[in-house]
């Protein structure tokens, strides 16, 4: 075996090719040349750092890439190359706006799905003259892309001059991730470790969001999860799911976690029945070695892990939002009034979730930004433009709950998105949207806390049908007027004490609009979240006088008799029990024999009958003191 020494150790010629140093490497790149820079964990840092030091400020070098890491020296003030990129990270933020100051090249943001890169290096809509990537050492032949195959073959295909480090610490990944050698003009060894990648700790913000989206995500689903705090915790929350699949332009530790831990199968997919289908890698040394020539894991070109996707049934794509309007414009690209991010592939998958048969489309987002401002606007502001439209829009988490918007009206949308944002947002949002004739002037929200989703229930009743019983929101008022036309004529002059056509808008926003403090509302619907139906709710409402509540119901005809105004009492009464309410009292009208048993059920009421009306003082009880039945 001829042994050549270069810096950094020994290169084994025994590959059966030709090595050359980065230095040499980087001198062949011509004046005036695009090069297209390798990314994620496997950016080619020796090479491009040593083109940087290369006499090229004045020759035209332009760099295009995506995600990369560490195309700057540590340190560095900056960079002698004009970058066209198409995600502006940690590395490049600090730089980008700067290029009037000495030493510092241009950043120019390129607003491009990645998906479309491939197409678009091989037809010469972005110009591509030198690749640079990192691979395997050779094997048969050919080289693997490793952890990052993304847009590499497009651009090899595309370049005339194909530069690529050779790493042995690099895994040989299965699927469509193979270059043969002759497609390969100069080699460098470059005998380090894979660039490694952990997400930082998401907070308590990130946990409650995650935990919001981790609720809608059912078993059998093929999840794609992007790069991100929230993603990453998503993942995390839903280890108690079965033969969940992964689909996604990069995996990372916590999809390994799933697949060691067996819920992570892939046996209820349609296509790819058992593959983890990726286009790249980002981790720890762990994931790397679990990769490492496993048939498990099948690493694609980032346009054909996309192709046709929308047809895989139940897709979840969860997508991080830094902004979003009112109407439900969604940007990803933007953060502190300037680029940040990119597009990446997030609009691609989660168009691919919409479209997918029982998909689940996700976009979360804390409720405000680093700087404290809100996350939500009556309109994007510059540089945040519209990456997923109001349109495609379907699911949005932040810490403060999860709505679905899909087929809302506008006014439906704004008062829903305003609930998720921070508490003290709420009233400004809520000014700006009524200035702009978005909702109308009497509309107000009464809570100021997260939607309080430990009070939600699935439960079984008498007949074994099962209902969710879940807090109302606001956006449930056409539910409950839906609701109203299922009462029979007897059932609306018993709950309204008249008789009544129809329910009005205020007065079906009054029912589900609380503070969920000295209000509560719950409602039992049946359906998927995306088409619930309400069969039954329950309120009550604290008179500051007596301190009693006054506790209401109605209950559609056909499920009445199942024991589901029972159960909406008791949930109630526990609920009013921990607010620090003692009672509820009830005005009943001689005759609702069912809603008088319902209320005294518990044996401790105190009725008093005067003019047909049975007043009803029921004390409120903690379910957990006496355990009641559920039906």
């Amino acid at each position: 075996m001829v042994v050549t020494e270069v810096e950094g150790g020994t290169t084994r010629a025994g590959w059966g090719i030709d090595l050359v140093t980065a230095e040499e490497a980087a001198a062949a790149v011509p004046a005036g040349s695009v090069v297209y820079v390798g990314s994620g964990c496997g950016t080619p840092r020796t090479v491009i750092r040593a083109l940087e030091v290369q006499p090229f400020e004045h020759l035209g070098v332009r760099l295009v890439h995506h995600l990369t890491d560490g195309v700057r020296q540590s340190g560095a003030a900056g960079t002698n190359f004009e970058h066209r990129t198409l995600f502006i990270g940690s590395e490049l933020a600090d730089v980008v706006g700067r290029d009037d100051q000495p030493g510092i090249a241009r950043i120019e943001y390129l607003p491009m799905s990645v998906a479309d890169l491939p197409g678009s290096l091989r037809a010469g809509r972005v110009r591509v003259d030198v690749t640079v990537v990192q691979v395997t050492p050779p094997r048969d032949g050919r080289v693997s892309l490793g952890v990052s195959v993304d847009a590499a073959h497009a651009a090899i295909d595309a370049a005339r001059i194909v530069i690529a480090e050779v790493n042995p610490a690099m895994p040989w990944t299965m699927g469509a991730s193979t270059v043969p050698v002759e497609a390969i003009d100069l080699f460098v060894e470059v005998p380090a470790e894979v660039i490694c990648y952990t997400h930082p700790a998401v907070g308590d913000v990130g946990e409650l969001i995650a935990g919001y989206v981790a609720r809608i995500i059912d078993d059998g689903a093929t999840v794609h999860v992007g790069l991100g705090r929230i993603p990453s915790a998503v993942l995390a929350r839903i280890k108690g799911r079965r033969d969940l699949a992964i689909h996604s332009d990069v995996i990372t530790d916590a999809v390994l976690d799933l697949v060691e831990a067996g819920v992570v199968t892939g046996a209820a997919r349609t296509s790819d029945v058992g593959l983890v289908v990726a286009s790249a890698a980002m981790g720890t040394r762990r994931l790397y070695d679990a990769i490492d020539g496993s048939d498990r894991f099948a690493f694609r070109p980032i346009d054909e892990v996309l192709r046709g996707i929308e047809d895989e049934p139940r897709i979840v794509s969860v997508t991080q939002a830094f902004r979003i309007d009112l109407t439900g414009q969604v940007c990803v690209d933007a953060l502190g009034g300037r680029p940040y991010g990119g597009l990446g592939t997030q609009a691609d998958f989660h168009r691919a979730a919409a479209l997918s048969p029982e998909g689940k489309a996700i976009v979360a987002l804390s409720s405000r930004q680093p700087d404290g401002s809100s996350s939500f606007a009556l309109r994007l502001g510059q540089y945040e433009a519209v990456a997923i439209a109001r349109h495609e829009l379907r699911w949005v988490a932040t810490e403060f709950g999860i709505t679905y918007l899909h087929g809302r009206s506008l006014r439906e949308r704004a008062v829903a998105l305003i609930e998720l944002a921070h508490p003290d947002d709420r009233d400004g949002l809520l000014d700006e949207a009524r200035r702009a004739g978005l909702v109308p002037s009497e509309q107000k929200l009464k809570s100021r806390r997260p939607y309080p989703v430990e009070e939600e229930r699935r439960v079984s009743l008498r007949d074994g049908s099962q209902v969710l019983v879940r807090p109302t929101h606001p956006g449930d008022a056409p539910l409950l007027q839906d609701l109203f036309f299922h009462l029979r004529p007897e059932d609306v002059r018993t709950r309204f004490f008249r008789n009544l056509s129809s329910l009005a808008r205020n007065a079906a926003d009054h029912l589900c609009n609380v503070s969920y403090d000295a209000e509560m509302a719950l409602v039992a619907v049946t359906g998927g979240r995306e088409t619930e139906r309400a069969v039954a709710t329950a309120q009550y409402y604290v008179d500051a006088d007596t301190g009693h509540a006054d506790v209401a119901f109605m209950v559609d005809a056909d499920w009445q008799g199942k024991g589901l105004g029972r159960l909406l009492h008791e949930l109630l009464s526990d609920h009013a029990a921990r607010q620090g309410v003692t009672a509820f009292s009830a005005d009943v009208l001689v005759g609702n024999d069912s809603m008088l048993h319902i209320l005294t059920a518990g044996g401790d009421a105190r009725v008093r009958t005067a003019e047909g009306v049975h007043e009803v003082l029921i004390p409120t009880r903690r379910i957990d003191e006496d355990a009641p039945s559920r039906g």
